[in-house]
């Protein structure tokens, strides 16, 4: 376990005051799981993490249970989550279908999949890019005219395991039609981890010569050859404050088997901690909220940060 008052704060010029983190593991992490957790577990992890001071946690998936069996009680689980006053709980549709269903249930921040490339689009949404961006366009029509936010996961932006290099050109021009779409965000996806410090940097300047504000965006790493910290910081040098991360560094992505977990979101806090970042989130008890799960999962959590702060037997 750490000793009090570690990691000592050294601030970094130029970076950001504040980072929100976006929360993905009720979703994101526990849709990869072998294990299905049952819905009161679910619900409980959510109100752990939001005890935790987590503000945006993304809670579920409204996609048909033949896709995703592991988040088929959406429709049970949502209304358990409806006493965590000014916490953001975004829900995962997949087409106007999906929308109803969880306006229905009173979501009111909503998050479309889209992909970089076509082979992945069509593995993930059997559509082409272009069939799966009007697919989207109603969905965020809809959503964006009822005052509903909209986010805007576009995968596979660093490299794709069936086409190898994605050009930058080609991810820049799908995010800038999300964009125009009426995504509030965009989420970069570095679907299968192969993102390196440098190629953050000059795919976050594209995006801004094309006119994507920075404000718009936020970054999601996996951490498949150990650079999802790096690929963070670089990020927060160009100016990003939205960050996405797993509790205990839950999932990868079920259509992709070369992507492994998710940057757990006890490691980056505890690096934004360092830098004297703030985040709102209380360390001692995401780590326990994480470590939590993993017995339910049966397994160990692959977070570093929360095997570190584990107590020792």
């Amino acid at each position: 376990m750490s000793a009090p008052g570690l990691p000592m704060r050294f601030p970094a010029p130029g970076l950001p005051a504040r980072v929100t983190i976006h929360e993905v593991g009720p979703r994101d992490g526990l849709q990869n799981e072998k294990t299905t957790i049952p819905t009161p577990a679910k619900a409980e992890f959510v109100h752990r993490l939001a005890a935790a001071g987590l503000t945006t946690i993304e809670a579920t998936s409204f996609v048909h249970p033949s896709w995703v069996p592991q988040l088929a009680d959406a429709e049970e689980l949502y209304p358990l989550l409806g006493d965590l006053p000014g916490v953001r709980l975004p829900v995962l549709v997949p087409n106007e279908r999906g929308l109803e269903r969880a306006v229905a249930l009173g979501a009111r921040s909503i998050a479309v999949f889209g992909s970089a490339t076509e082979t992945f689009a069509r593995r993930n949404l059997n559509r082409t890019v272009d069939e799966s961006l009007a697919m989207f366009e109603p969905v965020i029509g809809r959503a964006k005219a009822d005052g509903i936010r909209v986010r805007g996961y576009l995968s596979m932006c660093f490299g794709d395991p069936w086409e190898g290099p994605v050009p930058l050109r080609q991810v820049v021009r799908i995010a800038r039609q999300l964009y125009d779409l009426g995504c509030d965000e965009l989420s970069l996806g570095d679907t299968i981890g192969t993102a390196t410090p440098g190629h953050v940097r000059a795919l976050l300047d594209r995006l801004g010569e094309e006119g994507v504000p920075v404000s718009a965006l936020a970054v999601h790493f996996h951490d498949t050859y150990g650079q999802a910290l790096a690929n963070t910081l670089a990020a927060l040098e160009r100016g990003i404050t939205t960050v996405d991360a797993s509790a205990g560094g839950l999932g990868g992505c079920p259509y992709a088997r070369s992507a492994t977990g998710n940057l757990a979101t006890e490691d980056l806090v505890w690096m934004l901690q360092g830098l004297g970042i703030e985040t709102g989130v209380d360390l001692g008890l995401l780590a326990a909220t994480s470590s939590w799960m993993a017995e339910k999962l049966g397994r160990p959590s692959p977070s570093r940060t929360v095997r570190a702060l584990s107590p020792k037997e």
